[in-house]
């Protein structure tokens, strides 16, 4: 439809196909099908990619001719093509858009993430001749300059929200879900409001985290696609798996997936999924990242059925054998819990479990955490005591430990010292080696990883315990914008206990750093003047 058409009709907005056309000429002319290379292969524009362009750019405003849109929140699967798109549109900006002393930055998380966008736009204006001969790339400063329209490039991170004041006419985000907080964001919205025609761009994959800026923004975006009207000027994409269909239905993963059979290979798609079912964090990345799907902060850890297989006991004595402990007193109220790994040459570990628990509130325990820790008690199958008392005696735990360490070569125990310092000195004083063992997600992380590995492919044998695979069917993992993992209860306040699984994962952590090269001293010499 012309402009004289909408005017006519007293249409608000017109598509103008010479717009369209213009940009997809340019891709075309300037970025695909070049001599050179670059993401490893030439590229070529794909048929959602052309669509994407000629809607975005070939809307126009009937009342001055122009550009309709002022934002986009693009969302599709991993490995679609979202970056090597965003590159060419910054281009685009950057040297056709017919505006004078341009400025484009790509933005995100971090400068490393931010410069993807950059990085592949400078493969582009190599791999073009007609490019290198008017943009000037500085890869050091991260920067692209078009010297004729003094207009240029550059990268932003998450440490330059304090950005304001800039002239923006394209601004780039990507992976908009990594963001921690909307400060970068808000600062940079509307680092465009003086230019007639500035273009914001947000590209994402889903996240987890509902109070984000991404969240709010794939909501809005949401909204727009339901009714255009909501917001004329906000273009929204998303390729998802729509909630209610199948996710393991093999015909709905294109949906989420534009690019499929060109940049998303089919048979290593499918052995992804094969791993995403053997566990719930795999599950989660795999709806995430290749399904395109929001998926909840924090979700139930370990598959079952999986955690089933591995109830079998050790196939030889442990006794004298070498072993790692993990211990997490908790509160003198709670569950306190050790938990020894034995690690054995081919690559399996035994694992050896003490729980302790007060006794004389045990049956109100019962009641409240809904499990028979009074059938557990002093039972070989779980290894609970309960010591006299309403609180967890120390005493009790010390002794155990001594006893424990008699029969097993205990190399060493890593513990939380949080309201341990007093038992952690005793232990060292009776000779073991005791190390402190961080919470936090740094050290969680790693171990988790490994537990989960090990129990998805059957290498670790828990003997049955009930104490410690009631636990191991409570716990949940949080995960950060950067896939690091730590064990959290189902919910804050929860009686479902999980501090077997906790002290499991510093004994795994434990062994782990065992096995760091240590650094060598450095020999003693003499110096002659």
């Amino acid at each position: 439809m012309s402009k004289s058409e909408a005017e006519t009709q007293g249409l608000e907005y017109y598509f103008d196909d010479a717009r369209a056309a213009h940009i997809v000429k340019f891709f075309d002319k300037f970025l695909c099908h070049s001599k050179g290379r670059f993401a490893g292969k030439p590229f070529t524009l794909l048929p959602w990619q052309r669509d994407l362009l000629e809607e975005l750019f070939g809307w126009c405003k009937t009342a001055d001719g122009l550009r309709r849109y002022r934002v986009a929140y693009i969302s599709t699967a991993k490995k679609s093509g979202k970056s090597t798109l965003m590159s060419g549109i910054g281009l685009y900006l950057l040297l056709a858009d017919g505006e004078s002393s341009a400025e484009i930055y790509s933005a995100a998380s971090d400068r490393d993430q931010a410069g993807i966008v950059a990085r592949e736009a400078m493969n582009m204006v190599r791999a073009s001749p007609q490019m290198g001969r008017v943009l000037e790339v500085v890869e050091s400063r991260k920067t692209v300059t078009h010297r004729a329209s003094a207009s240029f490039w550059k990268v932003l991170s998450g440490d330059s929200f304090r950005a304001e004041g800039l002239n923006i006419h394209g601004l780039l985000f990507d992976e908009l879900h990594t963001q921690r907080d909307r400060r970068l964001w808000d600062a940079l919205r509307y680092g465009g409001a003086a230019r007639d025609q500035s273009l914001v761009i947000s590209t994402t994959t889903a996240g987890y985290d509902r109070q984000s800026i991404c969240y709010e923004q794939y909501q809005y975006a949401k909204a727009v696609l339901r009714d255009w009207r909501h917001d004329p000027q906000f273009f929204a994409c998303i390729h998802e798996m729509p909630e209610g269909d199948d996710w393991t239905n093999p015909e709905n993963w294109p949906k989420a997936n534009p690019s499929w059979r060109v940049t998303i290979d089919p048979k290593d798609f499918e052995q992804d999924f094969k791993e995403s079912l053997l566990s719930s964090t795999k599950e989660n990345a795999f709806r995430r990242y290749r399904l395109n799907q929001w998926t909840q902060q924090d979700t139930r850890w370990l598959k079952m059925d999986q955690w089933g297989l591995c109830n079998s006991g050790p196939p030889d004595s442990l006794e004298g054998r070498e072993c790692w402990v993990g211990l997490d007193l908790a509160t003198t109220y709670d569950t306190s819990a050790m938990v020894a790994v034995f690690p054995a040459p081919d690559g399996t570990f035994d694992v050896l479990c003490r729980f302790w628990i007060p006794g004389d509130n045990a049956l109100e325990r019962e009641r409240r955490d809904g499990v028979p820790y009074t059938l557990w008690a002093n039972s070989p199958e779980t290894g609970l005591y309960m010591t006299d008392g309403n609180v967890t005696d120390y005493d009790v735990v010390r002794r155990h430990i001594n006893d424990f360490g008699k029969i097993y070569n205990v190399k060493q125990i890593a513990i939380d010292r949080w309201n341990a310092t007093q038992l952690s000195i005793q232990l060292q004083a009776d000779g073991f080696e005791v190390v402190g063992f961080s919470q936090g997600v740094g050290s969680m992380s790693p171990p988790s990883k490994m537990l989960e590995t090990l129990v998805m492919s059957g290498k670790i044998r828990h003997a049955g315990n009930l104490v410690l695979s009631w636990m191991a069917g409570n716990v949940s993992v949080k995960i950060d914008a950067n896939e690091n993992i730590r064990p959290v209860k189902p919910k804050p306040g929860s009686p479902h206990r999980i501090d077997g699984i906790v002290s499991l994962i510093m004994a795994i952590g434990s062994y782990s750093s065992s096995l760091k090269p240590k650094p060598e001293e450095p020999e003693p010499g003499m110096l002659i003047l």
